[in-house]
């Protein structure tokens, strides 16, 4: 398209499927129902079970369930508009519920990343210092911890919908995804948005950024910490209560980071690519989590069976 000098702020914004691949959206759609379904069965149940089950009522538990919500909430956000591309072609979504969904999305992942970084500390306490585990995360604490996260979340987001509202958009208003990104909203507009770009990148490196690097620092004093262990089966235990929470860091911030790096540095990568990096971004960690702390914790799984014993 060319910019013909007239400029607006749009009604709506149209959303996109999967690129090339429309005739198949029916059949798409199918992979795409079992996620979200396994995402909202999977993260119901492990609420349920940590408040039926109090021997689950510790630190590392509650810590799970702000996760399990925070993945209940992105998938919620998303669901309405992808299914809607794929099953009824609903590509109009209005510009105030774009910027709504996109705030959500937003405010939701950085949650994420901040419930892993806490889930981390976790971890780190109850390895280096097991005898004052039940002391420092008390459940106080943990409720401080969870409204500090969600008050930095929120804070962090609030800007971004009121920097994309002072622009003029160009006539073109074809998202690239079936749900509202920042970053691709931004695109759109008739403006100068280096604001919103530099604003962008300084969210990012102090949140995600930042949470990535303590991740990986408690990680490094936790190896440590089991090196000077007596033997190896004892090291091996050890690290073995951590093998859940590295595939949750690995599934979540890996597709986080490419798609973050793809919309600063890949012009020249196919839309496909895009896409798909994209849905793994918000799709695959809300429903593998749950299988992930299901499978690897005794303790869920073991509650998990107790409930349909009783159900039996």
């Amino acid at each position: 398209w060319e910019f013909n000098g007239s400029s607006y702020q749009p009604s709506a914004f149209l959303m996109m499927g999967i690129p090339g691949l429309e005739a198949l959206h029916h059949w798409i759609s199918i992979p795409f129902c079992a996620l979200y379904f396994i995402a909202l069965l999977g993260n119901c149940m492990i609420l349920v079970i940590i408040k039926k089950t109090r021997s689950l009522h510790k630190p590392m538990y509650y810590l799970l369930s702000m996760l399990a919500v925070t993945d209940l909430g992105l998938a919620l956000c998303t669901l309405p508009t992808t299914l809607g591309i794929f099953w009824f072609n609903i590509r109009r979504i209005a510009f105030d519920a774009c910027l709504t969904q996109m705030s959500f999305i937003h405010m939701l992942s950085l949650i994420e990343s901040s419930v892993l970084l806490a889930m981390a500390f976790d971890r780190f306490i109850a390895i280096s210092y097991p005898l004052r585990y039940q002391s420092i995360l008390t459940k106080t604490t943990v409720i401080k911890i969870g409204l500090a996260i969600i008050l930095r979340s929120v804070l962090s987001c609030l800007p971004v919908p009121f920097l994309l509202k002072r622009f003029t958009y160009c006539k073109k208003n074809e998202l690239s995804h079936s749900f509202c990104f920042h970053p691709d909203i931004m695109k759109l507009a008739c403006a100068d948005i280096k604001v919103n770009l530099f604003y962008g990148m300084i969210i990012l490196v102090s949140t995600v950024g930042m949470d990535f690097f303590f991740i990986v620092l408690s990680y490094i004093l936790i190896i440590k910490t089991v090196i000077s262990l007596a033997t190896k089966n004892e090291c091996l235990k050890t690290l073995n209560t951590c093998v859940f929470h590295i595939c949750a860091v690995l599934i979540f911030f890996i597709p986080m980071i490419g798609l973050s790096m793809i919309y600063r540095f890949g012009k020249n990568i196919p839309p496909l690519v895009h896409t798909l990096v994209a849905y793994t971004y918000l799709i695959i960690p809300p429903a593998l989590n749950p299988i992930i702390y299901s499978i690897k914790s005794s303790h869920i799984r073991g509650a998990f069976l107790r409930a349909l014993r009783r159900k039996s």
